[in-house]
């Protein structure tokens, strides 16, 4: 193991013992399920713990609060997603619903295509997903979002560019 990864390892584990305990009461403050917080404060633990370069803790509380803040925006588009989802699953006659299956393969799909789409901002993903989904038009696109048709030719490129990399890889 590279010694900075040993240096991360070790400020990780005195992040875990001294804040974890805070962090787990400000997550439970904003999360009406305690499971959920638990959760949430270890895969904010484990994104540290991931990070490759050496980590500078002069708010070591800020530092946490951003990651597990981040992780908590994340959790609530996937659940209104998943909602969403079903909301309109409810809508379809019974008999041609999909299996449970069926059903579980088109949300992990969907939260991976969330996933690949959360890097971009928030018009350049409404964009793409009214041009792919929606097949809007990019001047109809352009007058919902407020932006010129030129930028919403940008915002596509930027999706494209997301799915090329999720298919290939990023390009060299």
């Amino acid at each position: 193991m590279p010694a900075g990864d040993s240096t991360n390892h070790h400020l990780v584990e005195l992040l875990y013992r001294d804040h974890r305990a805070w962090l787990l009461g400000w997550l439970r403050k904003s999360l009406s399920c305690p499971q959920r917080a638990e959760d949430l404060g270890q895969d904010t633990f484990m994104r540290l713990l991931g990070k490759p370069e050496q980590l500078r803790l002069r708010e070591p509380r800020a530092l946490l609060a951003t990651i597990a803040r981040g992780l908590m925006i994340d959790h609530f588009r996937r659940s209104a997603l998943e909602r969403a989802y079903l909301d309109e699953l409810a809508l379809v006659p019974e008999d041609v619903q999909p299996s449970p299956e069926d059903q579980a393969l088109a949300l992990e799909a969907l939260r991976e295509i969330d996933r690949l789409l959360g890097r971009l901002s928030s018009k350049a993903r409404a964009a793409f997903l009214y041009n792919r989904l929606d097949g809007m038009p990019h001047a109809k696109i352009a007058e919902r979002l407020g932006v010129s048709v030129p930028r919403v030719r940008q915002y596509l490129t930027q999706g494209l560019r997301q799915c090329y990399i999720a298919l290939y890889g990023a390009p060299t």
